[in-house]
């Protein structure tokens, strides 16, 4: 595999997978991820016993598995999803961060938070009442962060007898969801979170879906395609200039790489000044790499002594990326306050902030 394209096979075998939960309320978000955490060993012992013990103060007769994430009091005392839960497992196959947010219509601002760096989108919908509003604003939300897979979990298919007319219905109707949003990888899985129903294990009471389980689908899905490998761009994020002596000639520019792989004797441009040069090394703490890649943090040294700071970025020589003073954006206003036409506010680019004007608002 060509470095100057693609990364190391051995990164992508692990590579992290950040995904999130959406859907209507009551939709059975919660259960569905303490299910997964649950079948696929992913749960210590004393969470276990905290778990059936908060269960049982509960009254409940099975152990409640929404309240895995349900974390803060009021959740517990209300038995919703308020604020963004993360949690974090790993199988053989892959690591992966759970965003798992609310469905409250009043919490949706919570929901963009959690989705905004998801590789894929896990959209519940109720067998029993199939699309509703909230399943497509979060679908709208999902394809407005540019989230490129959606798995499309149709749950509680015990209490609709497990048929299959009923998950081809709900297919049917999202499927104009689907190509109204441009969504290009959608995937559709019929579930019982409660029961278990192809979550991590098969389900035989649904014979009829020959498809992967939930736990399949995450740990194989390709998200290789997702970064981008081809343009190198790496903003600053911090200038190491180490205090001991034995070091004082050292220089590194530490941040991310958000695209293209970087290995030494690659020429490149510094933006916003475009001085050229080469990159000397490719550091990290315990020594130097061959190539970095997205979403690898290390830090780089070059050849000549350019004044860098916070918020530059360091580019390919041969391919620079497009810079003008006015730029069209796709946003999701988050703010108490709303936007004011003409407004002064802050940008945040990479690591840079710049301030700005809104002239005009398209659609």
């Amino acid at each position: 595999m060509s470095t100057d394209t693609n990364p190391a096979p051995g990164y992508l075998d692990m590579k992290l997978l950040r995904f999130t939960t959406a859907g209507s309320v009551d939709d059975g978000k919660s259960t569905l991820i303490g299910r997964l955490l649950y079948d696929s060993k992913a749960i210590f012992e004393d969470q276990m016993e905290a778990l059936e013990t908060a269960s049982m103060n509960r009254g409940e007769e099975q152990v409640n598995l929404a309240l895995l994430t349900d974390g803060l009091r009021a959740e517990r005392e209300q038995g919703i999803t308020i604020d963004v839960a993360y949690r974090y497992f790993a199988t053989p196959k892959r690591k992966f961060i759970i965003a798992d947010t609310p469905g409250h219509v009043q919490y949706t601002r919570n929901m963009v938070t959690g989705a905004s760096t998801a590789n894929l989108a896990l959209i519940l919908i109720d067998a029993r009442q199939g699309v509703l509003e909230q399943t497509k604003r979060h679908a709208y939300i999902a394809s407005l962060l540019g989230i490129p897979h959606v798995a499309i979990c149709i749950n509680k298919m015990d209490l609709v007898g497990y048929k299959q007319e009923v998950f081809d219905s709900i297919l049917k109707d999202f499927e104009d969801i689907k190509e109204s949003l441009h969504l290009k990888d959608v995937r559709f899985i019929p579930i019982s979170a409660l029961k278990g129903d192809n979550v991590v294990d098969h389900s035989s009471s649904m014979p009829w879906y020959t498809g992967p389980t939930l736990l399949e689908l995450l740990e194989t899905i390709d998200i290789t395609s997702d970064s981008d490998f081809k343009n190198k761009r790496f903003p600053v994020q911090y200038v190491i200039r180490p205090q001991r002596q034995e070091f004082h000639d050292y220089r590194g520019y530490a941040g991310r790489v958000a695209g293209g792989v970087l290995k030494a004797g690659d020429k490149v441009a510094v933006l916003p000044g475009g001085q050229t040069t080469t990159i000397q090394s490719v550091d990290v703490m315990n020594g130097s790499l061959e190539h970095a890649f997205p979403p690898q943090s290390v830090t780089l040294r070059l050849e000549h002594d350019i004044d860098i700071s916070r918020g530059y970025m360091i580019v390919d020589a041969n391919n620079l990326p497009t810079s003008g003073q006015e730029i069209d954006l796709m946003v999701c206003w988050l703010g108490e306050s709303p936007m004011n036409l003409g407004g002064k506010y802050t940008v945040r680019h990479t690591t840079a902030e710049l301030r700005c004007v809104i002239r005009d608002v398209k659609f």
